[in-house]
């Protein structure tokens, strides 16, 4: 598994190089076999006989932090959704994007995204769970900001990049939480120790937190702001990030945790009730927007909502119609982004007030148009997969039961209302959709080049898509037999045997679709009469002006703290970064009971060491009074070789003869420099800089020796000494513990030692090549 996950971002690594043939070649027929292998490789799982695997590889080990990935029916559906989707976007994006973008960026953030979300869905560890999740957020806020000259693109990008990383901090506390309380970093260990994590005091906020991150990256209310402002990304982006993949992983996180969380009656509440909020407001919202892209956003909104209530509503047949949705709504969304895209193309214009009868001008692609709409609206067509999980929706809101007089029993009560509602505005947002573009009045003048048909390439991946849909309606149980069921049994830990039928009867479900088909016809066809409901609800109110405000007081008062501190002093910068490690450190010390001090194996000292440390302190005292550099450096110097002395007292020659070198060459260096600086001059305020300066350096010295003595006189952890002692000869080949330590205890260090040595002479060089040459720049 670890292989498929890190393929592309191997493959990234090689795009650069190819991207320069793309006059040649389109990259994007380099980066096709990516994921179309990944997808292959996974595809061949499916089936009645399906296996879970596990894979382990060492990481870190010592923080419990290994390479941990688990395949179970759930993370192979997100898989082949990652995967799958994945190469029919990449298809899409080699007819859709022109050779002269930065073709090269633009499949380096993409396949980075494909690394990550991979990751995310595979990962046993929570820990590299949350690696990969803050990376989906960085890939996405690249993709979204790929045309960096847009402001809209680069507001979008850096709105959505703050909202789920900050969800993505707050799922880290509840992960951090869940590896105390039960002392593994395995999901797989966590769910086998659900017993444990129920009966801790921190359950409610452990499950806050995770809540928190998966209601953030999947849109939900009211973090779903970020969505729309993301469709400023291409339309590939749209349809692979916020259609199949980013915008799932909130789902894929409730669903991973809900063997865990789901006997706890708040998490069933709290996800029920923001999924359906969601449903309903998203749905409302989507008739009102006139970009076809916006439309789609606020779409995948409703969407990504109802599945969630699903989730929330933690019965047997919810979490598999979720699961079943999830999968359908890829299908049928991601071909409406990909046939948005394709309108946006041909005609210069995603506004739908411009568009109207193009039936006529794409009728290849308005017949794919009919198939996703009409399948995410849940028209009653048995060729229809969007109906199938919507019918089972309605079924799921009425098996919900609580006992009576509770929120909980009024909630249950209510869902089926609002179910009925938000999907009476699907289905209006979706023939809106639909007829709005294809159907009414053609509108010449409002185009910025005349409409013609999609070309044949940019149709293929769409066709695909709506291939599945239909495939799907025709035969859905060969969709659940082969993946969801196993999907379905690894969320819940039950078995399912499912059949999918078409027609049930007039049983409640399906006159809740009747309902939804009847009273969405009359809301769409009366839209111009009681569109102006949007001035009141939601009026002038709207969380992107909270999330505005909150940004723009955040770079008010960060600029006013920055311009406090960045005077342009380097003796201020000094001055905050020393007396912040004083007072951190020491503060630290006293709060945590860690100053400890004994006496105990301490060496007697002579009166020559006493000595020496006396000329060393008079010395350094001695440089604040000095009113020359050079005598400055000089009189510094004393302190310097003191400490020589004192290693060759302690028998340390090695170290006395590196400090012996390192001091004179330090020396050399001062006196070379500090020879062409001003003289030092006498000051109004010297003398308070001086006792500032004073004040600093003892506080400093004495924090230094405090932690020297502390450390001396821990005995919490064995001396590493005695490790040294015990193993340089058997471990390292040699008798001299200092060089074993260098050369092969501390290999690693040494070696990046001399790589920035290395670094800082290559510059070096540069800037006296430049400031020789700096007349033929």
């Amino acid at each position: 598994m670890l292989i498929t996950i890190l393929l592309p971002l191997i493959a990234a690594c090689l795009v650069p190089a190819l991207a320069r043939m793309k006059q040649r070649i389109h990259t994007g027929l380099f980066v096709i076999w990516i994921p179309a292998a990944i997808f292959i490789y996974y595809a061949r799982m499916i089936g009645g006989k399906f296996q879970v695997l596990n894979e382990h590889t060492r990481w870190i080990p010592s923080l419990g932090i290994n390479l941990d990935f688990h395949l179970d029916g759930l993370s192979l559906l997100f898989t082949l959704l990652i995967s799958g989707i994945g190469t029919l976007v990449v298809l899409y994006s080699i007819f859709y994007l022109s050779r002269n973008e930065q073709l090269g960026h633009f499949y380096v953030y993409l396949l980075m995204f494909m690394t990550a979300m991979l990751g995310v869905v595979l990962s046993d560890n929570v820990f590299v769970l949350y690696t990969f999740w803050e990376l989906t957020s960085i890939s996405s806020f690249l993709l979204i900001g790929y045309w960096h000259h847009r402001e809209k693109s680069r507001y979008g990008a850096l709105k959505s990049m703050l909202i789920t990383i900050f969800g993505g901090l707050s799922m880290f506390g509840g992960l951090i939480l869940l590896s105390v309380i039960t002392g593994t970093t395995s999901i797989q260990g966590m769910i086998q120790n659900s017993a444990v994590i129920l009966d801790s005091p921190y359950l409610p906020l452990v499950i806050g937190f995770i809540l928190i991150g998966a209601f953030t990256k999947s849109a939900q209310f009211p973090f779903h702001i970020w969505l729309p402002d993301a469709m400023e990304a291409p339309t590939p982006v749209s349809s692979y990030l916020h259609s199949a993949t980013m915008v799932k992983a909130g789902l894929y996180l409730v669903a991973r945790f809900f063997p865990i969380f789901s006997q706890y009656e708040w998490f069933v509440l709290i996800v029920s009730l923001i999924g359906i909020i969601t449903l309903c407001w998203g749905s409302y919202m989507a008739v009102r927007q006139t970009d076809l892209k916006a439309i789609l956003a606020f779409s995948t909104i409703s969407q990504l909502g109802m599945i969630m209530s699903m989730l929330g509503f933690g019965t047997k047949m919810a979490v598999f119609a979720a699961l079943f949705h999830i999968l359908n709504h890829a299908t049928f969304k991601g071909s409406l982004f990909m046939i948005a895209g394709a309108v946006d193309h041909e005609t210069g214009t995603r506004d739908i007030r411009k568009l109207g009868g193009l039936m006529a001008f794409m009728p290849y692609t308005a017949a794919l148009a009919l198939f996703g709409t009409f399948s995410m609206a849940g028209i009653p067509l048995p060729f229809l997969n969007g109906f199938y999980s919507k019918e089972l929706f309605f079924e799921t809101t009425l098996h919900n039961t609580a006992d009576s007089g509770t929120f909980a029993s009024w909630l249950f009560t209510a869902i089926p209302y609002l179910a009925v509602i938000g999907s009476i505005f699907t289905f209006a947002y979706s023939m809106y959709f639909f007829f709005g573009v294809f159907f009414g009045k053609y509108k010449p003048d409002a185009f910025e080049k005349k409409p013609h048909e999609t070309p044949l390439g940019m149709l293929i991946s769409p066709f695909i898509l709506v291939l599945g849909i239909i495939l799907i309606g025709l035969f859905p149980n060969s969709a659940v037999e082969g993946l969801l069921v196993h999907a379905a049994a690894a969320v819940s830990g039950e078995s399912y045997k499912t059949a999918i039928h078409f027609w049930h009867g007039f049983k409640p479900a399906f006159i809740m679709s009747l309902i939804v088909v009847v009273v969405g016809t009359i809301i769409i066809a009366s839209r111009n009469y009681w569109k102006g409901i949007y001035d009141i609800l939601p009026g002038k109110w709207s969380l992107n002006k909270v999330y505005d405000r909150i940004v723009a007081g955040l770079n008010h008062y960060t600029e006013k703290l920055t311009n406090f501190y960045m005077t342009g002093s380097v003796k201020n910068y000094m001055l905050l970064i020393l007396s912040a490690t004083i007072l951190g450190t020491i503060g630290t010390m006293v709060l945590t009971d860690g100053i400890h001090i004994s006496q105990k194996g301490l060496a007697p000292v002579t009166i020559m060491e006493l000595s020496i440390v006396l000329i060393m302190v008079v010395a350094a005292v001695a440089t604040i009074f000095a009113n020359n550099n050079l005598a400055a450096i000089l009189i510094l110097g004393v302190v310097g070789f003191g400490t020589s002395m004192l290693f060759i007292i302690y028998r340390a020659p090695d170290l006395a003869l590196t400090q012996l070198v390192i001091e004179t060459i330090s020396m050399a260096l001062f006196l070379l420099t500090f020879y062409h600086l001003p003289k030092l001059k006498k000051r109004d305020d010297l003398k308070r800089v001086k006792i500032t300066n004073l004040i600093i350096s003892i506080a400093f010295g004495a924090m230094l020796s405090l932690i020297g003595i502390i450390s001396l006189s821990s005995e919490s952890f064995g001396k590493i000494s005695d490790y040294f002692i015990n193993t340089s000869k058997t471990v390292g080949g040699g008798n001299n513990i200092v060089n074993v330590i260098l050369v092969d205890m501390r290999g690693f260090d040494t070696l990046f030692e001399i790589s920035v040595l290395g670094i800082a002479a290559l510059a070096i060089y540069a800037l006296v090549q430049f400031n020789r040459n700096k007349g033929e720049r």
